[in-house]
């Protein structure tokens, strides 16, 4: 199997979207040709709930972008999107190739945020696993990493990822359950938080072992990928994954 690094970012977002997305390309073109890069959660507009259409209009250049970016490395990210129907959604993408090749509507809205005032929530039952490259891919949104039923259903998965902008207030919450999916799934987490004042910037990658590197104060962690770490700890720790 081919060699990945594992990549996640972490920056503060700023009023101006083209600012945040040169910062993300910039930051995408540092990472290795073969990374596998995770973005925090609504990283380019943030949660700009007083100018919704203009930041759903953004994440379609943000896109375009993006996918020139996305050769042999994988980018994901979540946007905010607006549907013909008029609705919005917070909808995660993973680019590679050049092509959109898996997204994925949030699910669960955060109501202490607001969100549920703004977002239509996605109307899948399940969480659903995908496959890459040989490498199988999960993907949580922030506030659903705490639904225990979507664990259950990323069972499997080689890699689970979570964009976030979690509350700082509630910082430990995000180490510890990230930390622990990585433990009871016996794989990789990539967690990506923003770094802005309200949000936790606890971005890490937990390994399957449970061994936690976080960010800090990098911009960018990256790690070397090694499905044969998964093997070992599920072999070693048979619970019938």
């Amino acid at each position: 199997m081919e060699k990945r690094s594992l990549c996640t970012l972490q920056f503060a977002s700023t009023d101006s979207y083209e600012e945040n997305l040169r910062l993300l390309l910039e930051q995408i073109e540092q990472t290795p040709s073969n990374a596998v890069v995770l973005a925090p959660e609504v990283c380019l507009t943030g949660f700009d709930y007083a100018h919704f259409e203009a930041a759903a209009l953004f994440s379609l250049k943000a896109v375009d972008a993006l996918l020139k970016k996305a050769n042999e490395r994988i980018i994901v990210l979540t946007l905010i999107e607006k549907k013909q129907n008029g609705e919005f959604f917070n909808v995660a993408k993973v680019l590679h190739k050049g092509i959109l090749v898996h997204e994925q509507a949030k699910n669960r809205l955060f109501r202490l945020g607001d969100e549920h005032k703004y977002f239509t929530p996605g109307q899948e039952k399940r969480v659903p696993i995908f496959e890459i490259d040989g490498i199988r891919f999960g993907l949580l949104i922030c506030f659903e990493l705490r639904f225990k039923d979507y664990w259950q259903d990323l069972e499997g998965a080689d890699i689970i990822f979570v964009p976030a902008r979690w509350g700082k207030n509630r910082a430990d919450n995000f180490t510890q359950l990230v930390e622990a999916l990585a433990v009871m799934n016996q794989c990789y987490v990539m967690a990506a938080d923003a770094s802005n004042e309200e949000n936790s910037a606890m971005s890490r990658i937990v390994s399957p072992f449970g061994r936690s590197s976080a960010n800090r104060n990098a911009l960018c962690l990256c790690l070397a990928y090694d499905q044969q770490e998964i093997r070992r700890m599920r072999r070693y720790l048979d619970v019938g994954i």
